[in-house]
């Protein structure tokens, strides 16, 4: 294999080497001069270059070692403290200058403002609905008497489903006589609404209409427990729309509103309640002549009052400090306009609902249900004679 030799340059032939190496001894190109003592007594960096000088015998490393060279110096003057900084930071160094407007003057050509008028954009100002706040809905208060009868189960299973579809809050506040039935108690447990089973102690054996003191123990009820809500006297064997419930939680104080009812002879049906002009109650209707006697021409399903007057009377300025009761030493249908005259004073204290007094929401129908078997339990002890056998 033919070599290859690198002819020494004649520029390099008069260096001298040590022991026979390819490395040069210092010449004076590194000493300031020409003095190698004169190097090593006044450099301030002898170590760094003995190192490269070992490094710089390899040869093909010679470029690396210029490179790492410079690199230490400019390092080591780098983070030498050759100049003086301020350390002391101070507040306020960072205050901001204080910006004024330029000054400007206005001109008005040939206008003069005597006054100046500010306007508020009010779509700006109305709430966004994700943003609107809701109020609570009002309680609604049933009150609801019942006794032992043919379609007593009836009603109030009929009853209690309406409930169950009315938005909550409600509560179903029904008054038994004397004892709570089992079998009450348990139609009101599976309507799934909130109730109340309330007795009434009085014994309502001589009264015409038992009704009148479950009534007033319901009433006593709401009054001892301050329970605030709007009261609504519905019996169990009346007809009711999902409308009228809903319609009950925009009464203040008193709403009313008209009721068709059957006639006892059940030959005609009666259109009993307010006139109204909006809201606003200006006059009575009613078909029964029998009664144009009395102040208020109102069905007691015709009406709801705010349940604070009567444990607050104070609140609606309520003249009387007695207790409200219904009387049962009154004739039989003057009960609810004797009532509501101790609740009210007169027709603009009233409020009427619907709009206009303009739909019927309720039915009075009058069914006698006296002289139907009330099995206990509704379970009949014995199997029904068979009248058409299967052949």
């Amino acid at each position: 294999m033919a070599s290859i030799r690198r002819t020494l340059s004649p520029a390099y032939h008069d260096r001298s080497y040590q022991n026979g190496s390819g490395f040069p001894s210092p010449s004076n190109k590194f000493l300031p001069n020409g003095s190698s003592k004169h190097f090593s007594s006044s450099s301030h960096l002898p170590f760094l270059f003995n190192v490269v000088n070992i490094v710089y015998r390899k040869g093909w490393r010679r470029s690396f070692c210029r490179c790492l060279f410079f690199f230490v110096i400019g390092f080591v003057f780098g983070i030498a403290p050759f100049g003086y900084s301020d350390t002391d930071v101070r507040a306020k160094d960072f205050t901001f200058p204080e910006l004024k407007p330029p000054h400007a003057t206005l001109r008005f050509d040939d206008q003069i403002v005597t006054s100046v008028s500010l306007s508020v954009n009010t779509k700006l100002l109305e709430p966004k609905e994700s943003t609107d706040i809701i109020e609570p809905l009002k309680q609604l208060i049933v009150v609801t008497p019942t006794y032992n009868r043919g379609f007593q189960a009836y009603f109030l299973n009929r009853l209690g489903q309406v409930l169950r579809l009315v938005k909550p809050p409600l509560v179903w506040i029904v008054v038994e006589e004397k004892a709570a039935s089992h079998e009450t108690a348990e139609i009101l447990r599976k309507t799934g609404v909130m109730y109340r089973h309330v007795l009434c102690a009085f014994n309502s054996s001589s009264v015409k209409d038992p009704r009148v003191h479950q009534r007033n123990a319901a009433l006593e009820h709401i009054e001892r427990h301050k329970l605030d809500g709007i009261v609504f006297f519905a019996d169990d064997d009346n007809v009711y729309t999902l409308e009228l419930f809903e319609s009950l939680r925009t009464i203040s104080r008193f709403g009313t509103w008209p009721v068709a009812m059957l006639a006892q002879s059940k030959n005609k049906a009666i259109l009993e309640g307010p006139v109204c002009n909006a809201s606003k109650v200006i006059g009575w209707h009613t078909n029964d002549k029998s009664k144009r006697i009395r102040r208020f021409y109102v069905d007691m399903s015709g009406f709801a009052f705010n349940s604070s007057i009567l444990w607050d009377p104070k609140r609606w300025a309520h003249p009387s400090s007695n207790p409200i009761r219904q009387l049962d030493t009154v004739k039989e249908g003057f009960q609810e306009s004797t009532f509501i005259e101790h609740v009210v004073e007169d027709e603009s204290q009233m409020e009427g609902i619907p709009h206009g007094c303009s739909r019927i929401m309720n039915w009075h129908l009058h069914l006698d249900t006296d002289n139907l078997f009330y099995p206990k339990g509704w379970l009949l002890e014995k199997n029904l004679e068979v009248i058409l056998p299967i052949k």
